[in-house]
């Protein structure tokens, strides 16, 4: 070749800032693919830097996705591996855009989506306290995965899981609970005997790869309240669960309230329900256009029922809890889950002589429209989900 030609050659191409500028656009299937078309593309592609740089540009002009799957494996699946299928679909229409299957076995045929941070999900198996509680990261955008380290708690008991986004050092935890059971301390007498054994935790680190306990100060009791079909919302850098939280040494009763753990200080707190929210049937906690959200079934002061969504306009300022929309229904639920979007998900318990045991509901709460058959056929986990590049630069990481 020429030293012209060469000259030549050299005007036609693009600077490289500018080339990783228009991959940092691209969709992950196609940037996955350019990994191969030479070292340096590839060698840039896997680094922090730039999976971040995709991944906020994906943040401001995605569209809004939710993924769902099933909290246990039917007895009708043709499967016979503990894998579920989650659906990938539309946030506010839940129109399937597509299906995943999980690539990995459960110890047993119950699940939980824990959490989905930056399009990388969190699932773990529940059910049993004798069942190993075993946790995977998962991003089914470029099919890679991982599965945690065991325990280094004593005992796992009843267990809360939640899964963030620890933004001051771009990585991610996973936190773990080990309370005493809800329902052997409602068996207890009143006033409860104290103390209640204080809950284990621990911590994983994706950069470690690592379980280390963190300490709870609280010199009161608390224990687990039942499992909801909601991930423990990550709102202003803080994980929330629901929890009975035993106060005072005198009368020693117990009350419901939030339990709050700050991903950057490893700090635990606590936070009181909204004012008039206690004589409810169904609870549960979300995140509502970046706030937190406390989301009730109760009867309505008309024959029937309601939901109320609650939110809190200032973070940790129990006065500011504001409800902000009352969605009336003609039946209670057995299942409540809200979308960030404002799509609240609601499964109702058939009567005895329809064939399937639940119906399910998807309502707008801001226009109180309702989707009568959404695409979604058992009581599922529901969550937010994106696509990313996070964890194409992990260690001890799979593919498939």
């Amino acid at each position: 070749m020429s030293q012209m030609t060469k000259l030549r050659h050299r005007k036609n191409q693009l600077p490289f800032d500018i080339v990783l500028n228009i991959l940092a656009r691209l969709p992950v299937k196609s940037v996955t693919r350019f990994r191969c078309v030479c070292k340096s593309w590839d060698s840039s592609i896997t680094t922090p830097y730039f999976i971040s740089t995709h991944l906020n540009h994906n943040k401001n002009h995605g569209n809004g996705c939710v993924i769902h799957m099933p909290s246990v494996r039917h007895t009708n699946s043709s499967s016979n591996t503990n894998r579920p299928v989650c659906t990938v679909a539309l946030d506010r229409t839940f129109d399937r855009i597509s299906e995943i299957g999980v690539p990995f076995d459960f110890p047993n045929a119950y699940f939980q989506i824990v959490g989905s941070c930056n399009g990388l999900l969190c699932l773990a198996n529940y059910g049993s306290s004798t069942c190993a509680n075993v946790i995977y990261l998962w991003n089914p955008s470029i099919r890679k995965f991982k599965k945690l380290p065991h325990t280094c708690l004593r005992q796992l008991r009843f267990v809360k899981l939640g899964f963030a986004y620890h933004s001051q050092n771009n990585d991610y935890k996973v936190v773990r609970i080990s309370f005493f059971s809800f329902f052997l301390a409602l068996a207890l007498p009143l006033p409860l005997p104290l103390p209640l054994p204080l809950p284990e935790v621990e911590v994983y680190t994706l950069s470690s790869d690592s379980w280390r306990r963190v300490g709870i100060e609280f010199t009161t009791g608390v224990v687990n309240c039942p499992n909801d079909l909601s991930p423990a919302p990550l709102v202003s850098g803080v994980l929330h669960w629901l929890a009975f939280v035993v106060e005072g040494e005198e009368n020693r009763k117990g009350k419901n309230m939030i339990l709050s753990f700050d991903v950057n200080s490893e700090k635990f707190g606590k936070l009181e329900l909204p004012n008039g929210s206690t004589n409810t049937l169904q609870r549960c906690l979300s995140s509502f256009k970046g706030k937190l959200a406390f989301i009730t079934s109760e009867h309505s002061e008309q024959p029937g029922f309601q939901f109320s969504i609650w939110a809190l306009r200032e973070y940790g300022v129990v006065e500011s809890w504001n409800k902000l929309f009352v969605v009336p229904s003609e039946r209670v639920a057995c299942w409540i889950s809200l979308i960030d979007y404002g799509s609240l998900m609601v499964w109702y318990r058939n009567d005895p002589g329809e064939r399937q045991g639940f119906k399910h509901a998807l309502i707008d709460i801001e226009t109180l429209q309702e989707k009568k058959d959404p695409d979604i056929q058992h009581p599922s986990y529901v969550t937010t989900f994106m696509e990313s590049l996070v964890l194409l630069d992990g260690t001890n990481v799979e593919s498939y």
